[in-house]
């Protein structure tokens, strides 16, 4: 018999194995100072593009001075206890009333965090008769929460409506068997690439197959359609969507996330949801300063045209310069470049040391061996003058990178 620990001391994991080089800069890299486009790293100020504050409230004055009232009225503890026992007040149900409105929906519900809002949102869904297809390239969550279902579940080539179709020719078979019903998940938008899920294109199938979708909206919440209710709303079709959940860790710039639907499926949630049941209330800070978030992404629609112009300004701009940025088609802006992982260790560090810009970088096993991608995340409080300062050292790193530069770096750190 062997240790448990012995693999853990001999295998790493794809990431872990560069903790030694990566661990403090490339990994878990400290930005300080009050969130903003620009931070402190390293003790050097930086062009920050790496903050999911789409609509730049996180250090809002108006969202500021709410959190800290609320802190200094109810302090960070109450309400104690899960909501089914003792964390309930007239302010949970005040935000979900509202959220659910936001999103054109019946009712919604809470969750504390939205990873594990939505793991367990699909383990209460589903039970082991029932079906799951889902996008290839769903996130962790998602792929977390399909593990815990007991039945079957099919996964479809990302955003590929023949390869989806096909998945649920074989899902509507099966549960011709089990009795059981089909739920397909998917993203209104992916994280990484940027691109919408074609939520439109997969709801024309509801009425053949008989499913239920369930949607994560974490990046279109706040930041799609009209009004900011998300991707469902900017494709049109967001009364298609059963499920719809959300998280305030982007536009709202909190912690905690919501499920939204008709009354009696978000019923259910509440008294099955497990995360929720057996997890102390979300506390009362979180919940009046999503009460003032909301309310300035409803009566403050200059936030997201902000957005929206620094959005444009710079993906237009980068495609102009020759930099390939995928598909994208929401605020979430790749840049996709080639080369080993080593050179993008070297490269980031030149951007962020010579240059003064700080994006997160994204390598294998995250994306195909050979590829780096550099992730931006433009933001309402990013300025054109930031956009044109990047476009400018990104013209410069790109032609490092294919004259070998980081490639000689790399071999002498080495």
């Amino acid at each position: 018999m062997i240790d448990l620990f012995d693999r853990i001391y001999k295998d790493k994991g794809p990431l872990g194995k560069w903790a030694k080089q990566a661990e403090g800069y490339f990994i878990f890299p400290k930005l300080e100072g009050q969130i903003s486009n620009r931070m402190q790293f390293n003790g050097k100020e930086v062009l920050t593009w790496s903050i999911n504050d789409y609509l730049g409230l996180a250090n809002h004055p108006e969202v500021r001075k709410a959190d800290a009232q609320a802190a200094a009225d109810f302090g960070m503890a109450y309400p104690m206890g899960a909501r089914m026992m003792s964390g309930h007040t007239k302010y949970h149900e005040q935000l979900e009333r509202e959220l659910a409105a936001f999103v054109h929906k019946e009712a919604a519900y809470l969750l504390n965090f939205g990873y594990q809002g939505m793991v367990s949102t699909i383990d209460a869904l589903v039970s082991r008769n029932d079906v799951i297809v889902y996008d290839a390239d769903a996130h962790a969550c998602i792929i977390d929460g399909v593990r815990l279902h007991h039945g079957k579940r099919f996964t479809y080539q990302h955003n590929d409506i023949e390869s989806f179709e096909k998945n649920l020719k074989r899902a509507a078979k099966l549960t011709e068997e089990t009795g059981g019903g089909i739920l397909v998940i998917t993203e209104g938008v992916f994280g990484m690439r940027g691109e919408q899920g074609k939520l439109k294109e997969i709801i024309a199938y509801k009425e053949k197959y008989n499913f239920r979708i369930l949607v994560d909206d974490a990046h279109g919440f706040g930041t799609l359609g009209k009004t900011g209710a998300g991707a469902g709303e900017e494709q049109g079709v967001q009364d298609g969507i059963d499920v719809y959940f959300g998280t305030f860790a982007k536009s709202m710039a909190g912690i905690g996330g919501f499920v939204a639907g008709d009354r009696e499926v978000i019923q259910y949630l509440q008294y099955n949801l497990r995360s929720q049941i057996f997890a102390k209330s979300l506390p009362m800070p979180m919940v009046i300063g999503a009460l003032k978030r909301l309310d300035m992404i409803r009566t403050m629609p200059e936030l997201k045209d902000k957005l929206w112009e620094n959005v444009n300004a710079l993906q237009n701009g980068l495609k102009e310069k020759g930099f390939n940025i995928g598909s994208t088609n929401t605020c979430v802006t790749p840049v996709y470049l080639e080369g080993e992982i080593p050179e993008a260790m070297a490269m980031v560090h030149d951007l962020r040391e010579n240059y003064r810009i700080f994006c997160s970088i994204v390598v294998y096993p995250v994306i195909p061996k050979g590829m780096i991608l550099l992730r931006l995340i433009p933001t309402a409080a990013h300025t054109l003058k930031d956009v044109e300062e990047t476009i400018s050292a990104f013209s410069s790193i790109r032609e490092k990178l294919a004259t070998g530069v980081y490639k000689k770096v790399a071999a002498s750190m080495m």
